[in-house]
């Protein structure tokens, strides 16, 4: 009898980021796929599951979508609940979509529970609300890179949120002052958010390369 799929949003760093509903999911699993950036120590919630890494880090696949997509159906087809885990929420820069598709085609049943983007962790532990009374009433959420390698900066919204973008703050700082961002414009850069070590920085438009260096290595 095929089981059925359930993804969830781990939340962007320590495990009790997760929601209850994804804890309670989790520990009804009998396999879970997991990503790269989410916390081991999860695997406490689902400790008789079979756990298996199927993580990727940017557009360089450790493990590529086509593989991912095949065993999910092919765990689900054997039974029981499958958990996909992803990092922060899976609607999210989760490649979602595809995975979706492809349980559609095998008719595999699947159920999606969010979780906390690593936006909303930088906003909280940073104590920066993304929106503000009277001068932030739009958040824009993108990542510095396309998947055609083209580093992207707009002025879109009040507040923007550029995902991945640690290797590129020099190129990002000229693209956003090209878009018409003024140079002195705040901009507060975070690198692992959500995490025990989190780091946070303050900088400018104009001097946002500053900030790599610092958080260099780090997913910011």
């Amino acid at each position: 009898m095929t089981g059925h799929v359930v993804f969830i949003g781990a939340g962007p760093g320590a495990a009790d980021l997760i929601t209850l509903r994804g804890a309670r999911w989790l520990a009804q699993a009998r396999v879970v796929l997991y990503d790269a950036l989410t916390d081991p120590a999860l695997r406490e919630l689902a400790p008789a599951a079979h756990w298996l890494h199927v993580g990727k880090r940017g557009f360089e696949d450790s493990t590529g979508q086509a593989t991912i997509n095949a065993l999910l159906v092919k765990h689900a087809h054997d039974g029981g609940t499958v958990v996909r885990l992803k990092g922060g929420d899976p609607s999210v820069f989760g490649r979602l979509e595809e995975e979706l598709q492809a349980l559609a085609l095998a008719g595999v049943p699947c159920e999606v529970v969010p979780g906390v983007t690593a936006a909303l962790a930088a906003a909280a532990g940073t104590r920066r609300p993304l929106t503000r009374r009277g001068g932030g009433r739009s958040v824009s959420l993108a990542t510095a890179m396309t998947r055609e390698g083209e580093l992207r900066g707009g002025l879109s919204a009040d507040t923007e949120v550029y995902y991945m973008a640690g290797k590129q703050l020099a190129a990002l700082s000229r693209r956003l002052l090209d878009a018409g961002w003024a140079a002195g414009t705040p901009v507060s850069v975070v690198s692992r958010a959500g995490w025990p070590d989190q780091l946070h920085s303050d900088h400018t438009v104009a001097e946002l390369g500053g900030a790599a260096v610092l958080h260099s290595g780090r997913p910011t």
